[in-house]
């Protein structure tokens, strides 16, 4: 009986089936999987996906701290662990963010969440949850789970706590979306309810399992699912059509805790460039916006920032000036000598 065929042997009969034109390609295929920035489809004929580095977080963290050269800032009371970065511990009065120091200019895009919230508090004593961020400004603490209100962008609230002791008709873990021009303020006292664009319950607290939270993005329409069931398949919890976002704005990730508390913990953060075929009408009607918005939806007016002027435009302006201010001055001095002749023939 003829002895099985070493590993060597099986190699050497498997290679010389392979022409060069395979063997390139599998090479390929094998330094962008080990790279993580090959695509992957998202779904068949219509979008995939990039793993884009310079936005994303995960173990060992590297890149995370305060300077000026880390991909990721930490504020407040946000700490980083071997396993997870705490954005706030299970302790009264204690709020942390987390920051990217690259503004995004994709134009569409997926952020995917791998989070954890608990803590030693039974039913209702717990509090106050996570929001995840797109907006123009960052690291600024503020009241709004430890980000600033009236913020301008998207925001996205993992709610684990009822500020409005009448409400029923919705059940608390809470997700919810609100997005904001700058004229808004979260209502806390009534959950955000006044401004949100839409939400679902999410029992997210104290689970032996992972929990992860999608935010995409596509032709101006958000899309916000959840796989919080140890299942491994994506819920539908928020979709909203008619979201202009701009480009240029900072992914964050912020928690706060009042007299109640909880663990507040991310895990990795994820942002994937999704390539999208768009038809030239579609090219025309999603050009690029300067103030965030949603369709058929009535934000209060805000003023849309003007672009800053060039070294050129400032050097024309000034020039200019000084050029009108020296011809003014000058036919003040004549009109002046003129007057002051006229004068003395009067005189005489």
């Amino acid at each position: 009986m003829a002895a099985a065929p070493g590993p060597s042997g099986w190699w050497q009969r498997w290679s010389r089936r392979l022409s060069a034109r395979d063997g390139s390609r599998m090479l390929l295929l094998l330094l962008l999987l080990g790279s993580g920035q090959g695509p992957r489809q998202v779904r068949a004929g219509q979008t995939f996906e990039y793993l884009k580095r310079e936005h994303s977080l995960s173990k060992p963290y590297q890149g995370v701290g305060t300077g000026s050269s880390s991909l990721w800032n930490l504020m407040g009371n946000a700490m980083v662990m071997t396993q997870y970065i705490r954005l706030t511990p299970d302790m009264q009065s204690k709020q942390g963010a987390l920051w990217n120091r690259v503004p995004c200019f994709l134009r569409d895009w997926e952020l995917q969440v791998h989070f954890k919230i608990h803590g030693q508090g039974k039913k209702n004593l717990h509090g106050d949850g996570l929001a995840i961020w797109y907006t123009k400004d960052r690291m600024q603490p503020g009241p709004v789970f430890g980000n600033m209100d009236k913020f301008v962008g998207l925001g996205v609230f993992v709610d684990t706590y009822p500020n409005e002791e009448k409400q029923q008709e919705r059940v608390f873990p809470y997700i919810s979306a609100m997005v904001n021009n700058g004229s808004l303020s979260y209502d806390h006292e009534r959950d955000g309810r006044p401004t949100e664009l839409g939400g679902c319950t999410a029992i997210v607290r104290n689970l032996h399992y992972d929990t992860f939270l999608v935010i995409r993005y596509v032709k101006r329409h958000l899309t916000i699912m959840m796989d919080i069931d140890g299942k491994h398949e994506w819920r539908d919890c928020i979709e909203v059509p008619g979201v202009r976002l701009p480009r240029g704005y900072y992914f964050g990730t912020s928690s706060i805790t009042g007299d109640l508390s909880d663990n507040h913990d991310v895990i990795s953060l994820k942002l994937f460039e999704l390539t999208v075929e768009r038809t030239p009408e579609e090219e025309k009607l999603h050009r690029d916006v300067f103030l965030p918005s949603v369709d058929n939806m009535k934000l209060p007016e805000m003023t849309a920032p003007l672009p800053p002027l060039s070294g050129l435009a400032l050097f024309l302006i000034v020039f200019f000036s000084l050029v009108f201010s020296v011809f003014a001055i000058v036919i003040g001095i004549i009109l002046y000598n003129k007057w002051q002749e006229q004068s003395r023939k009067r005189f005489y």
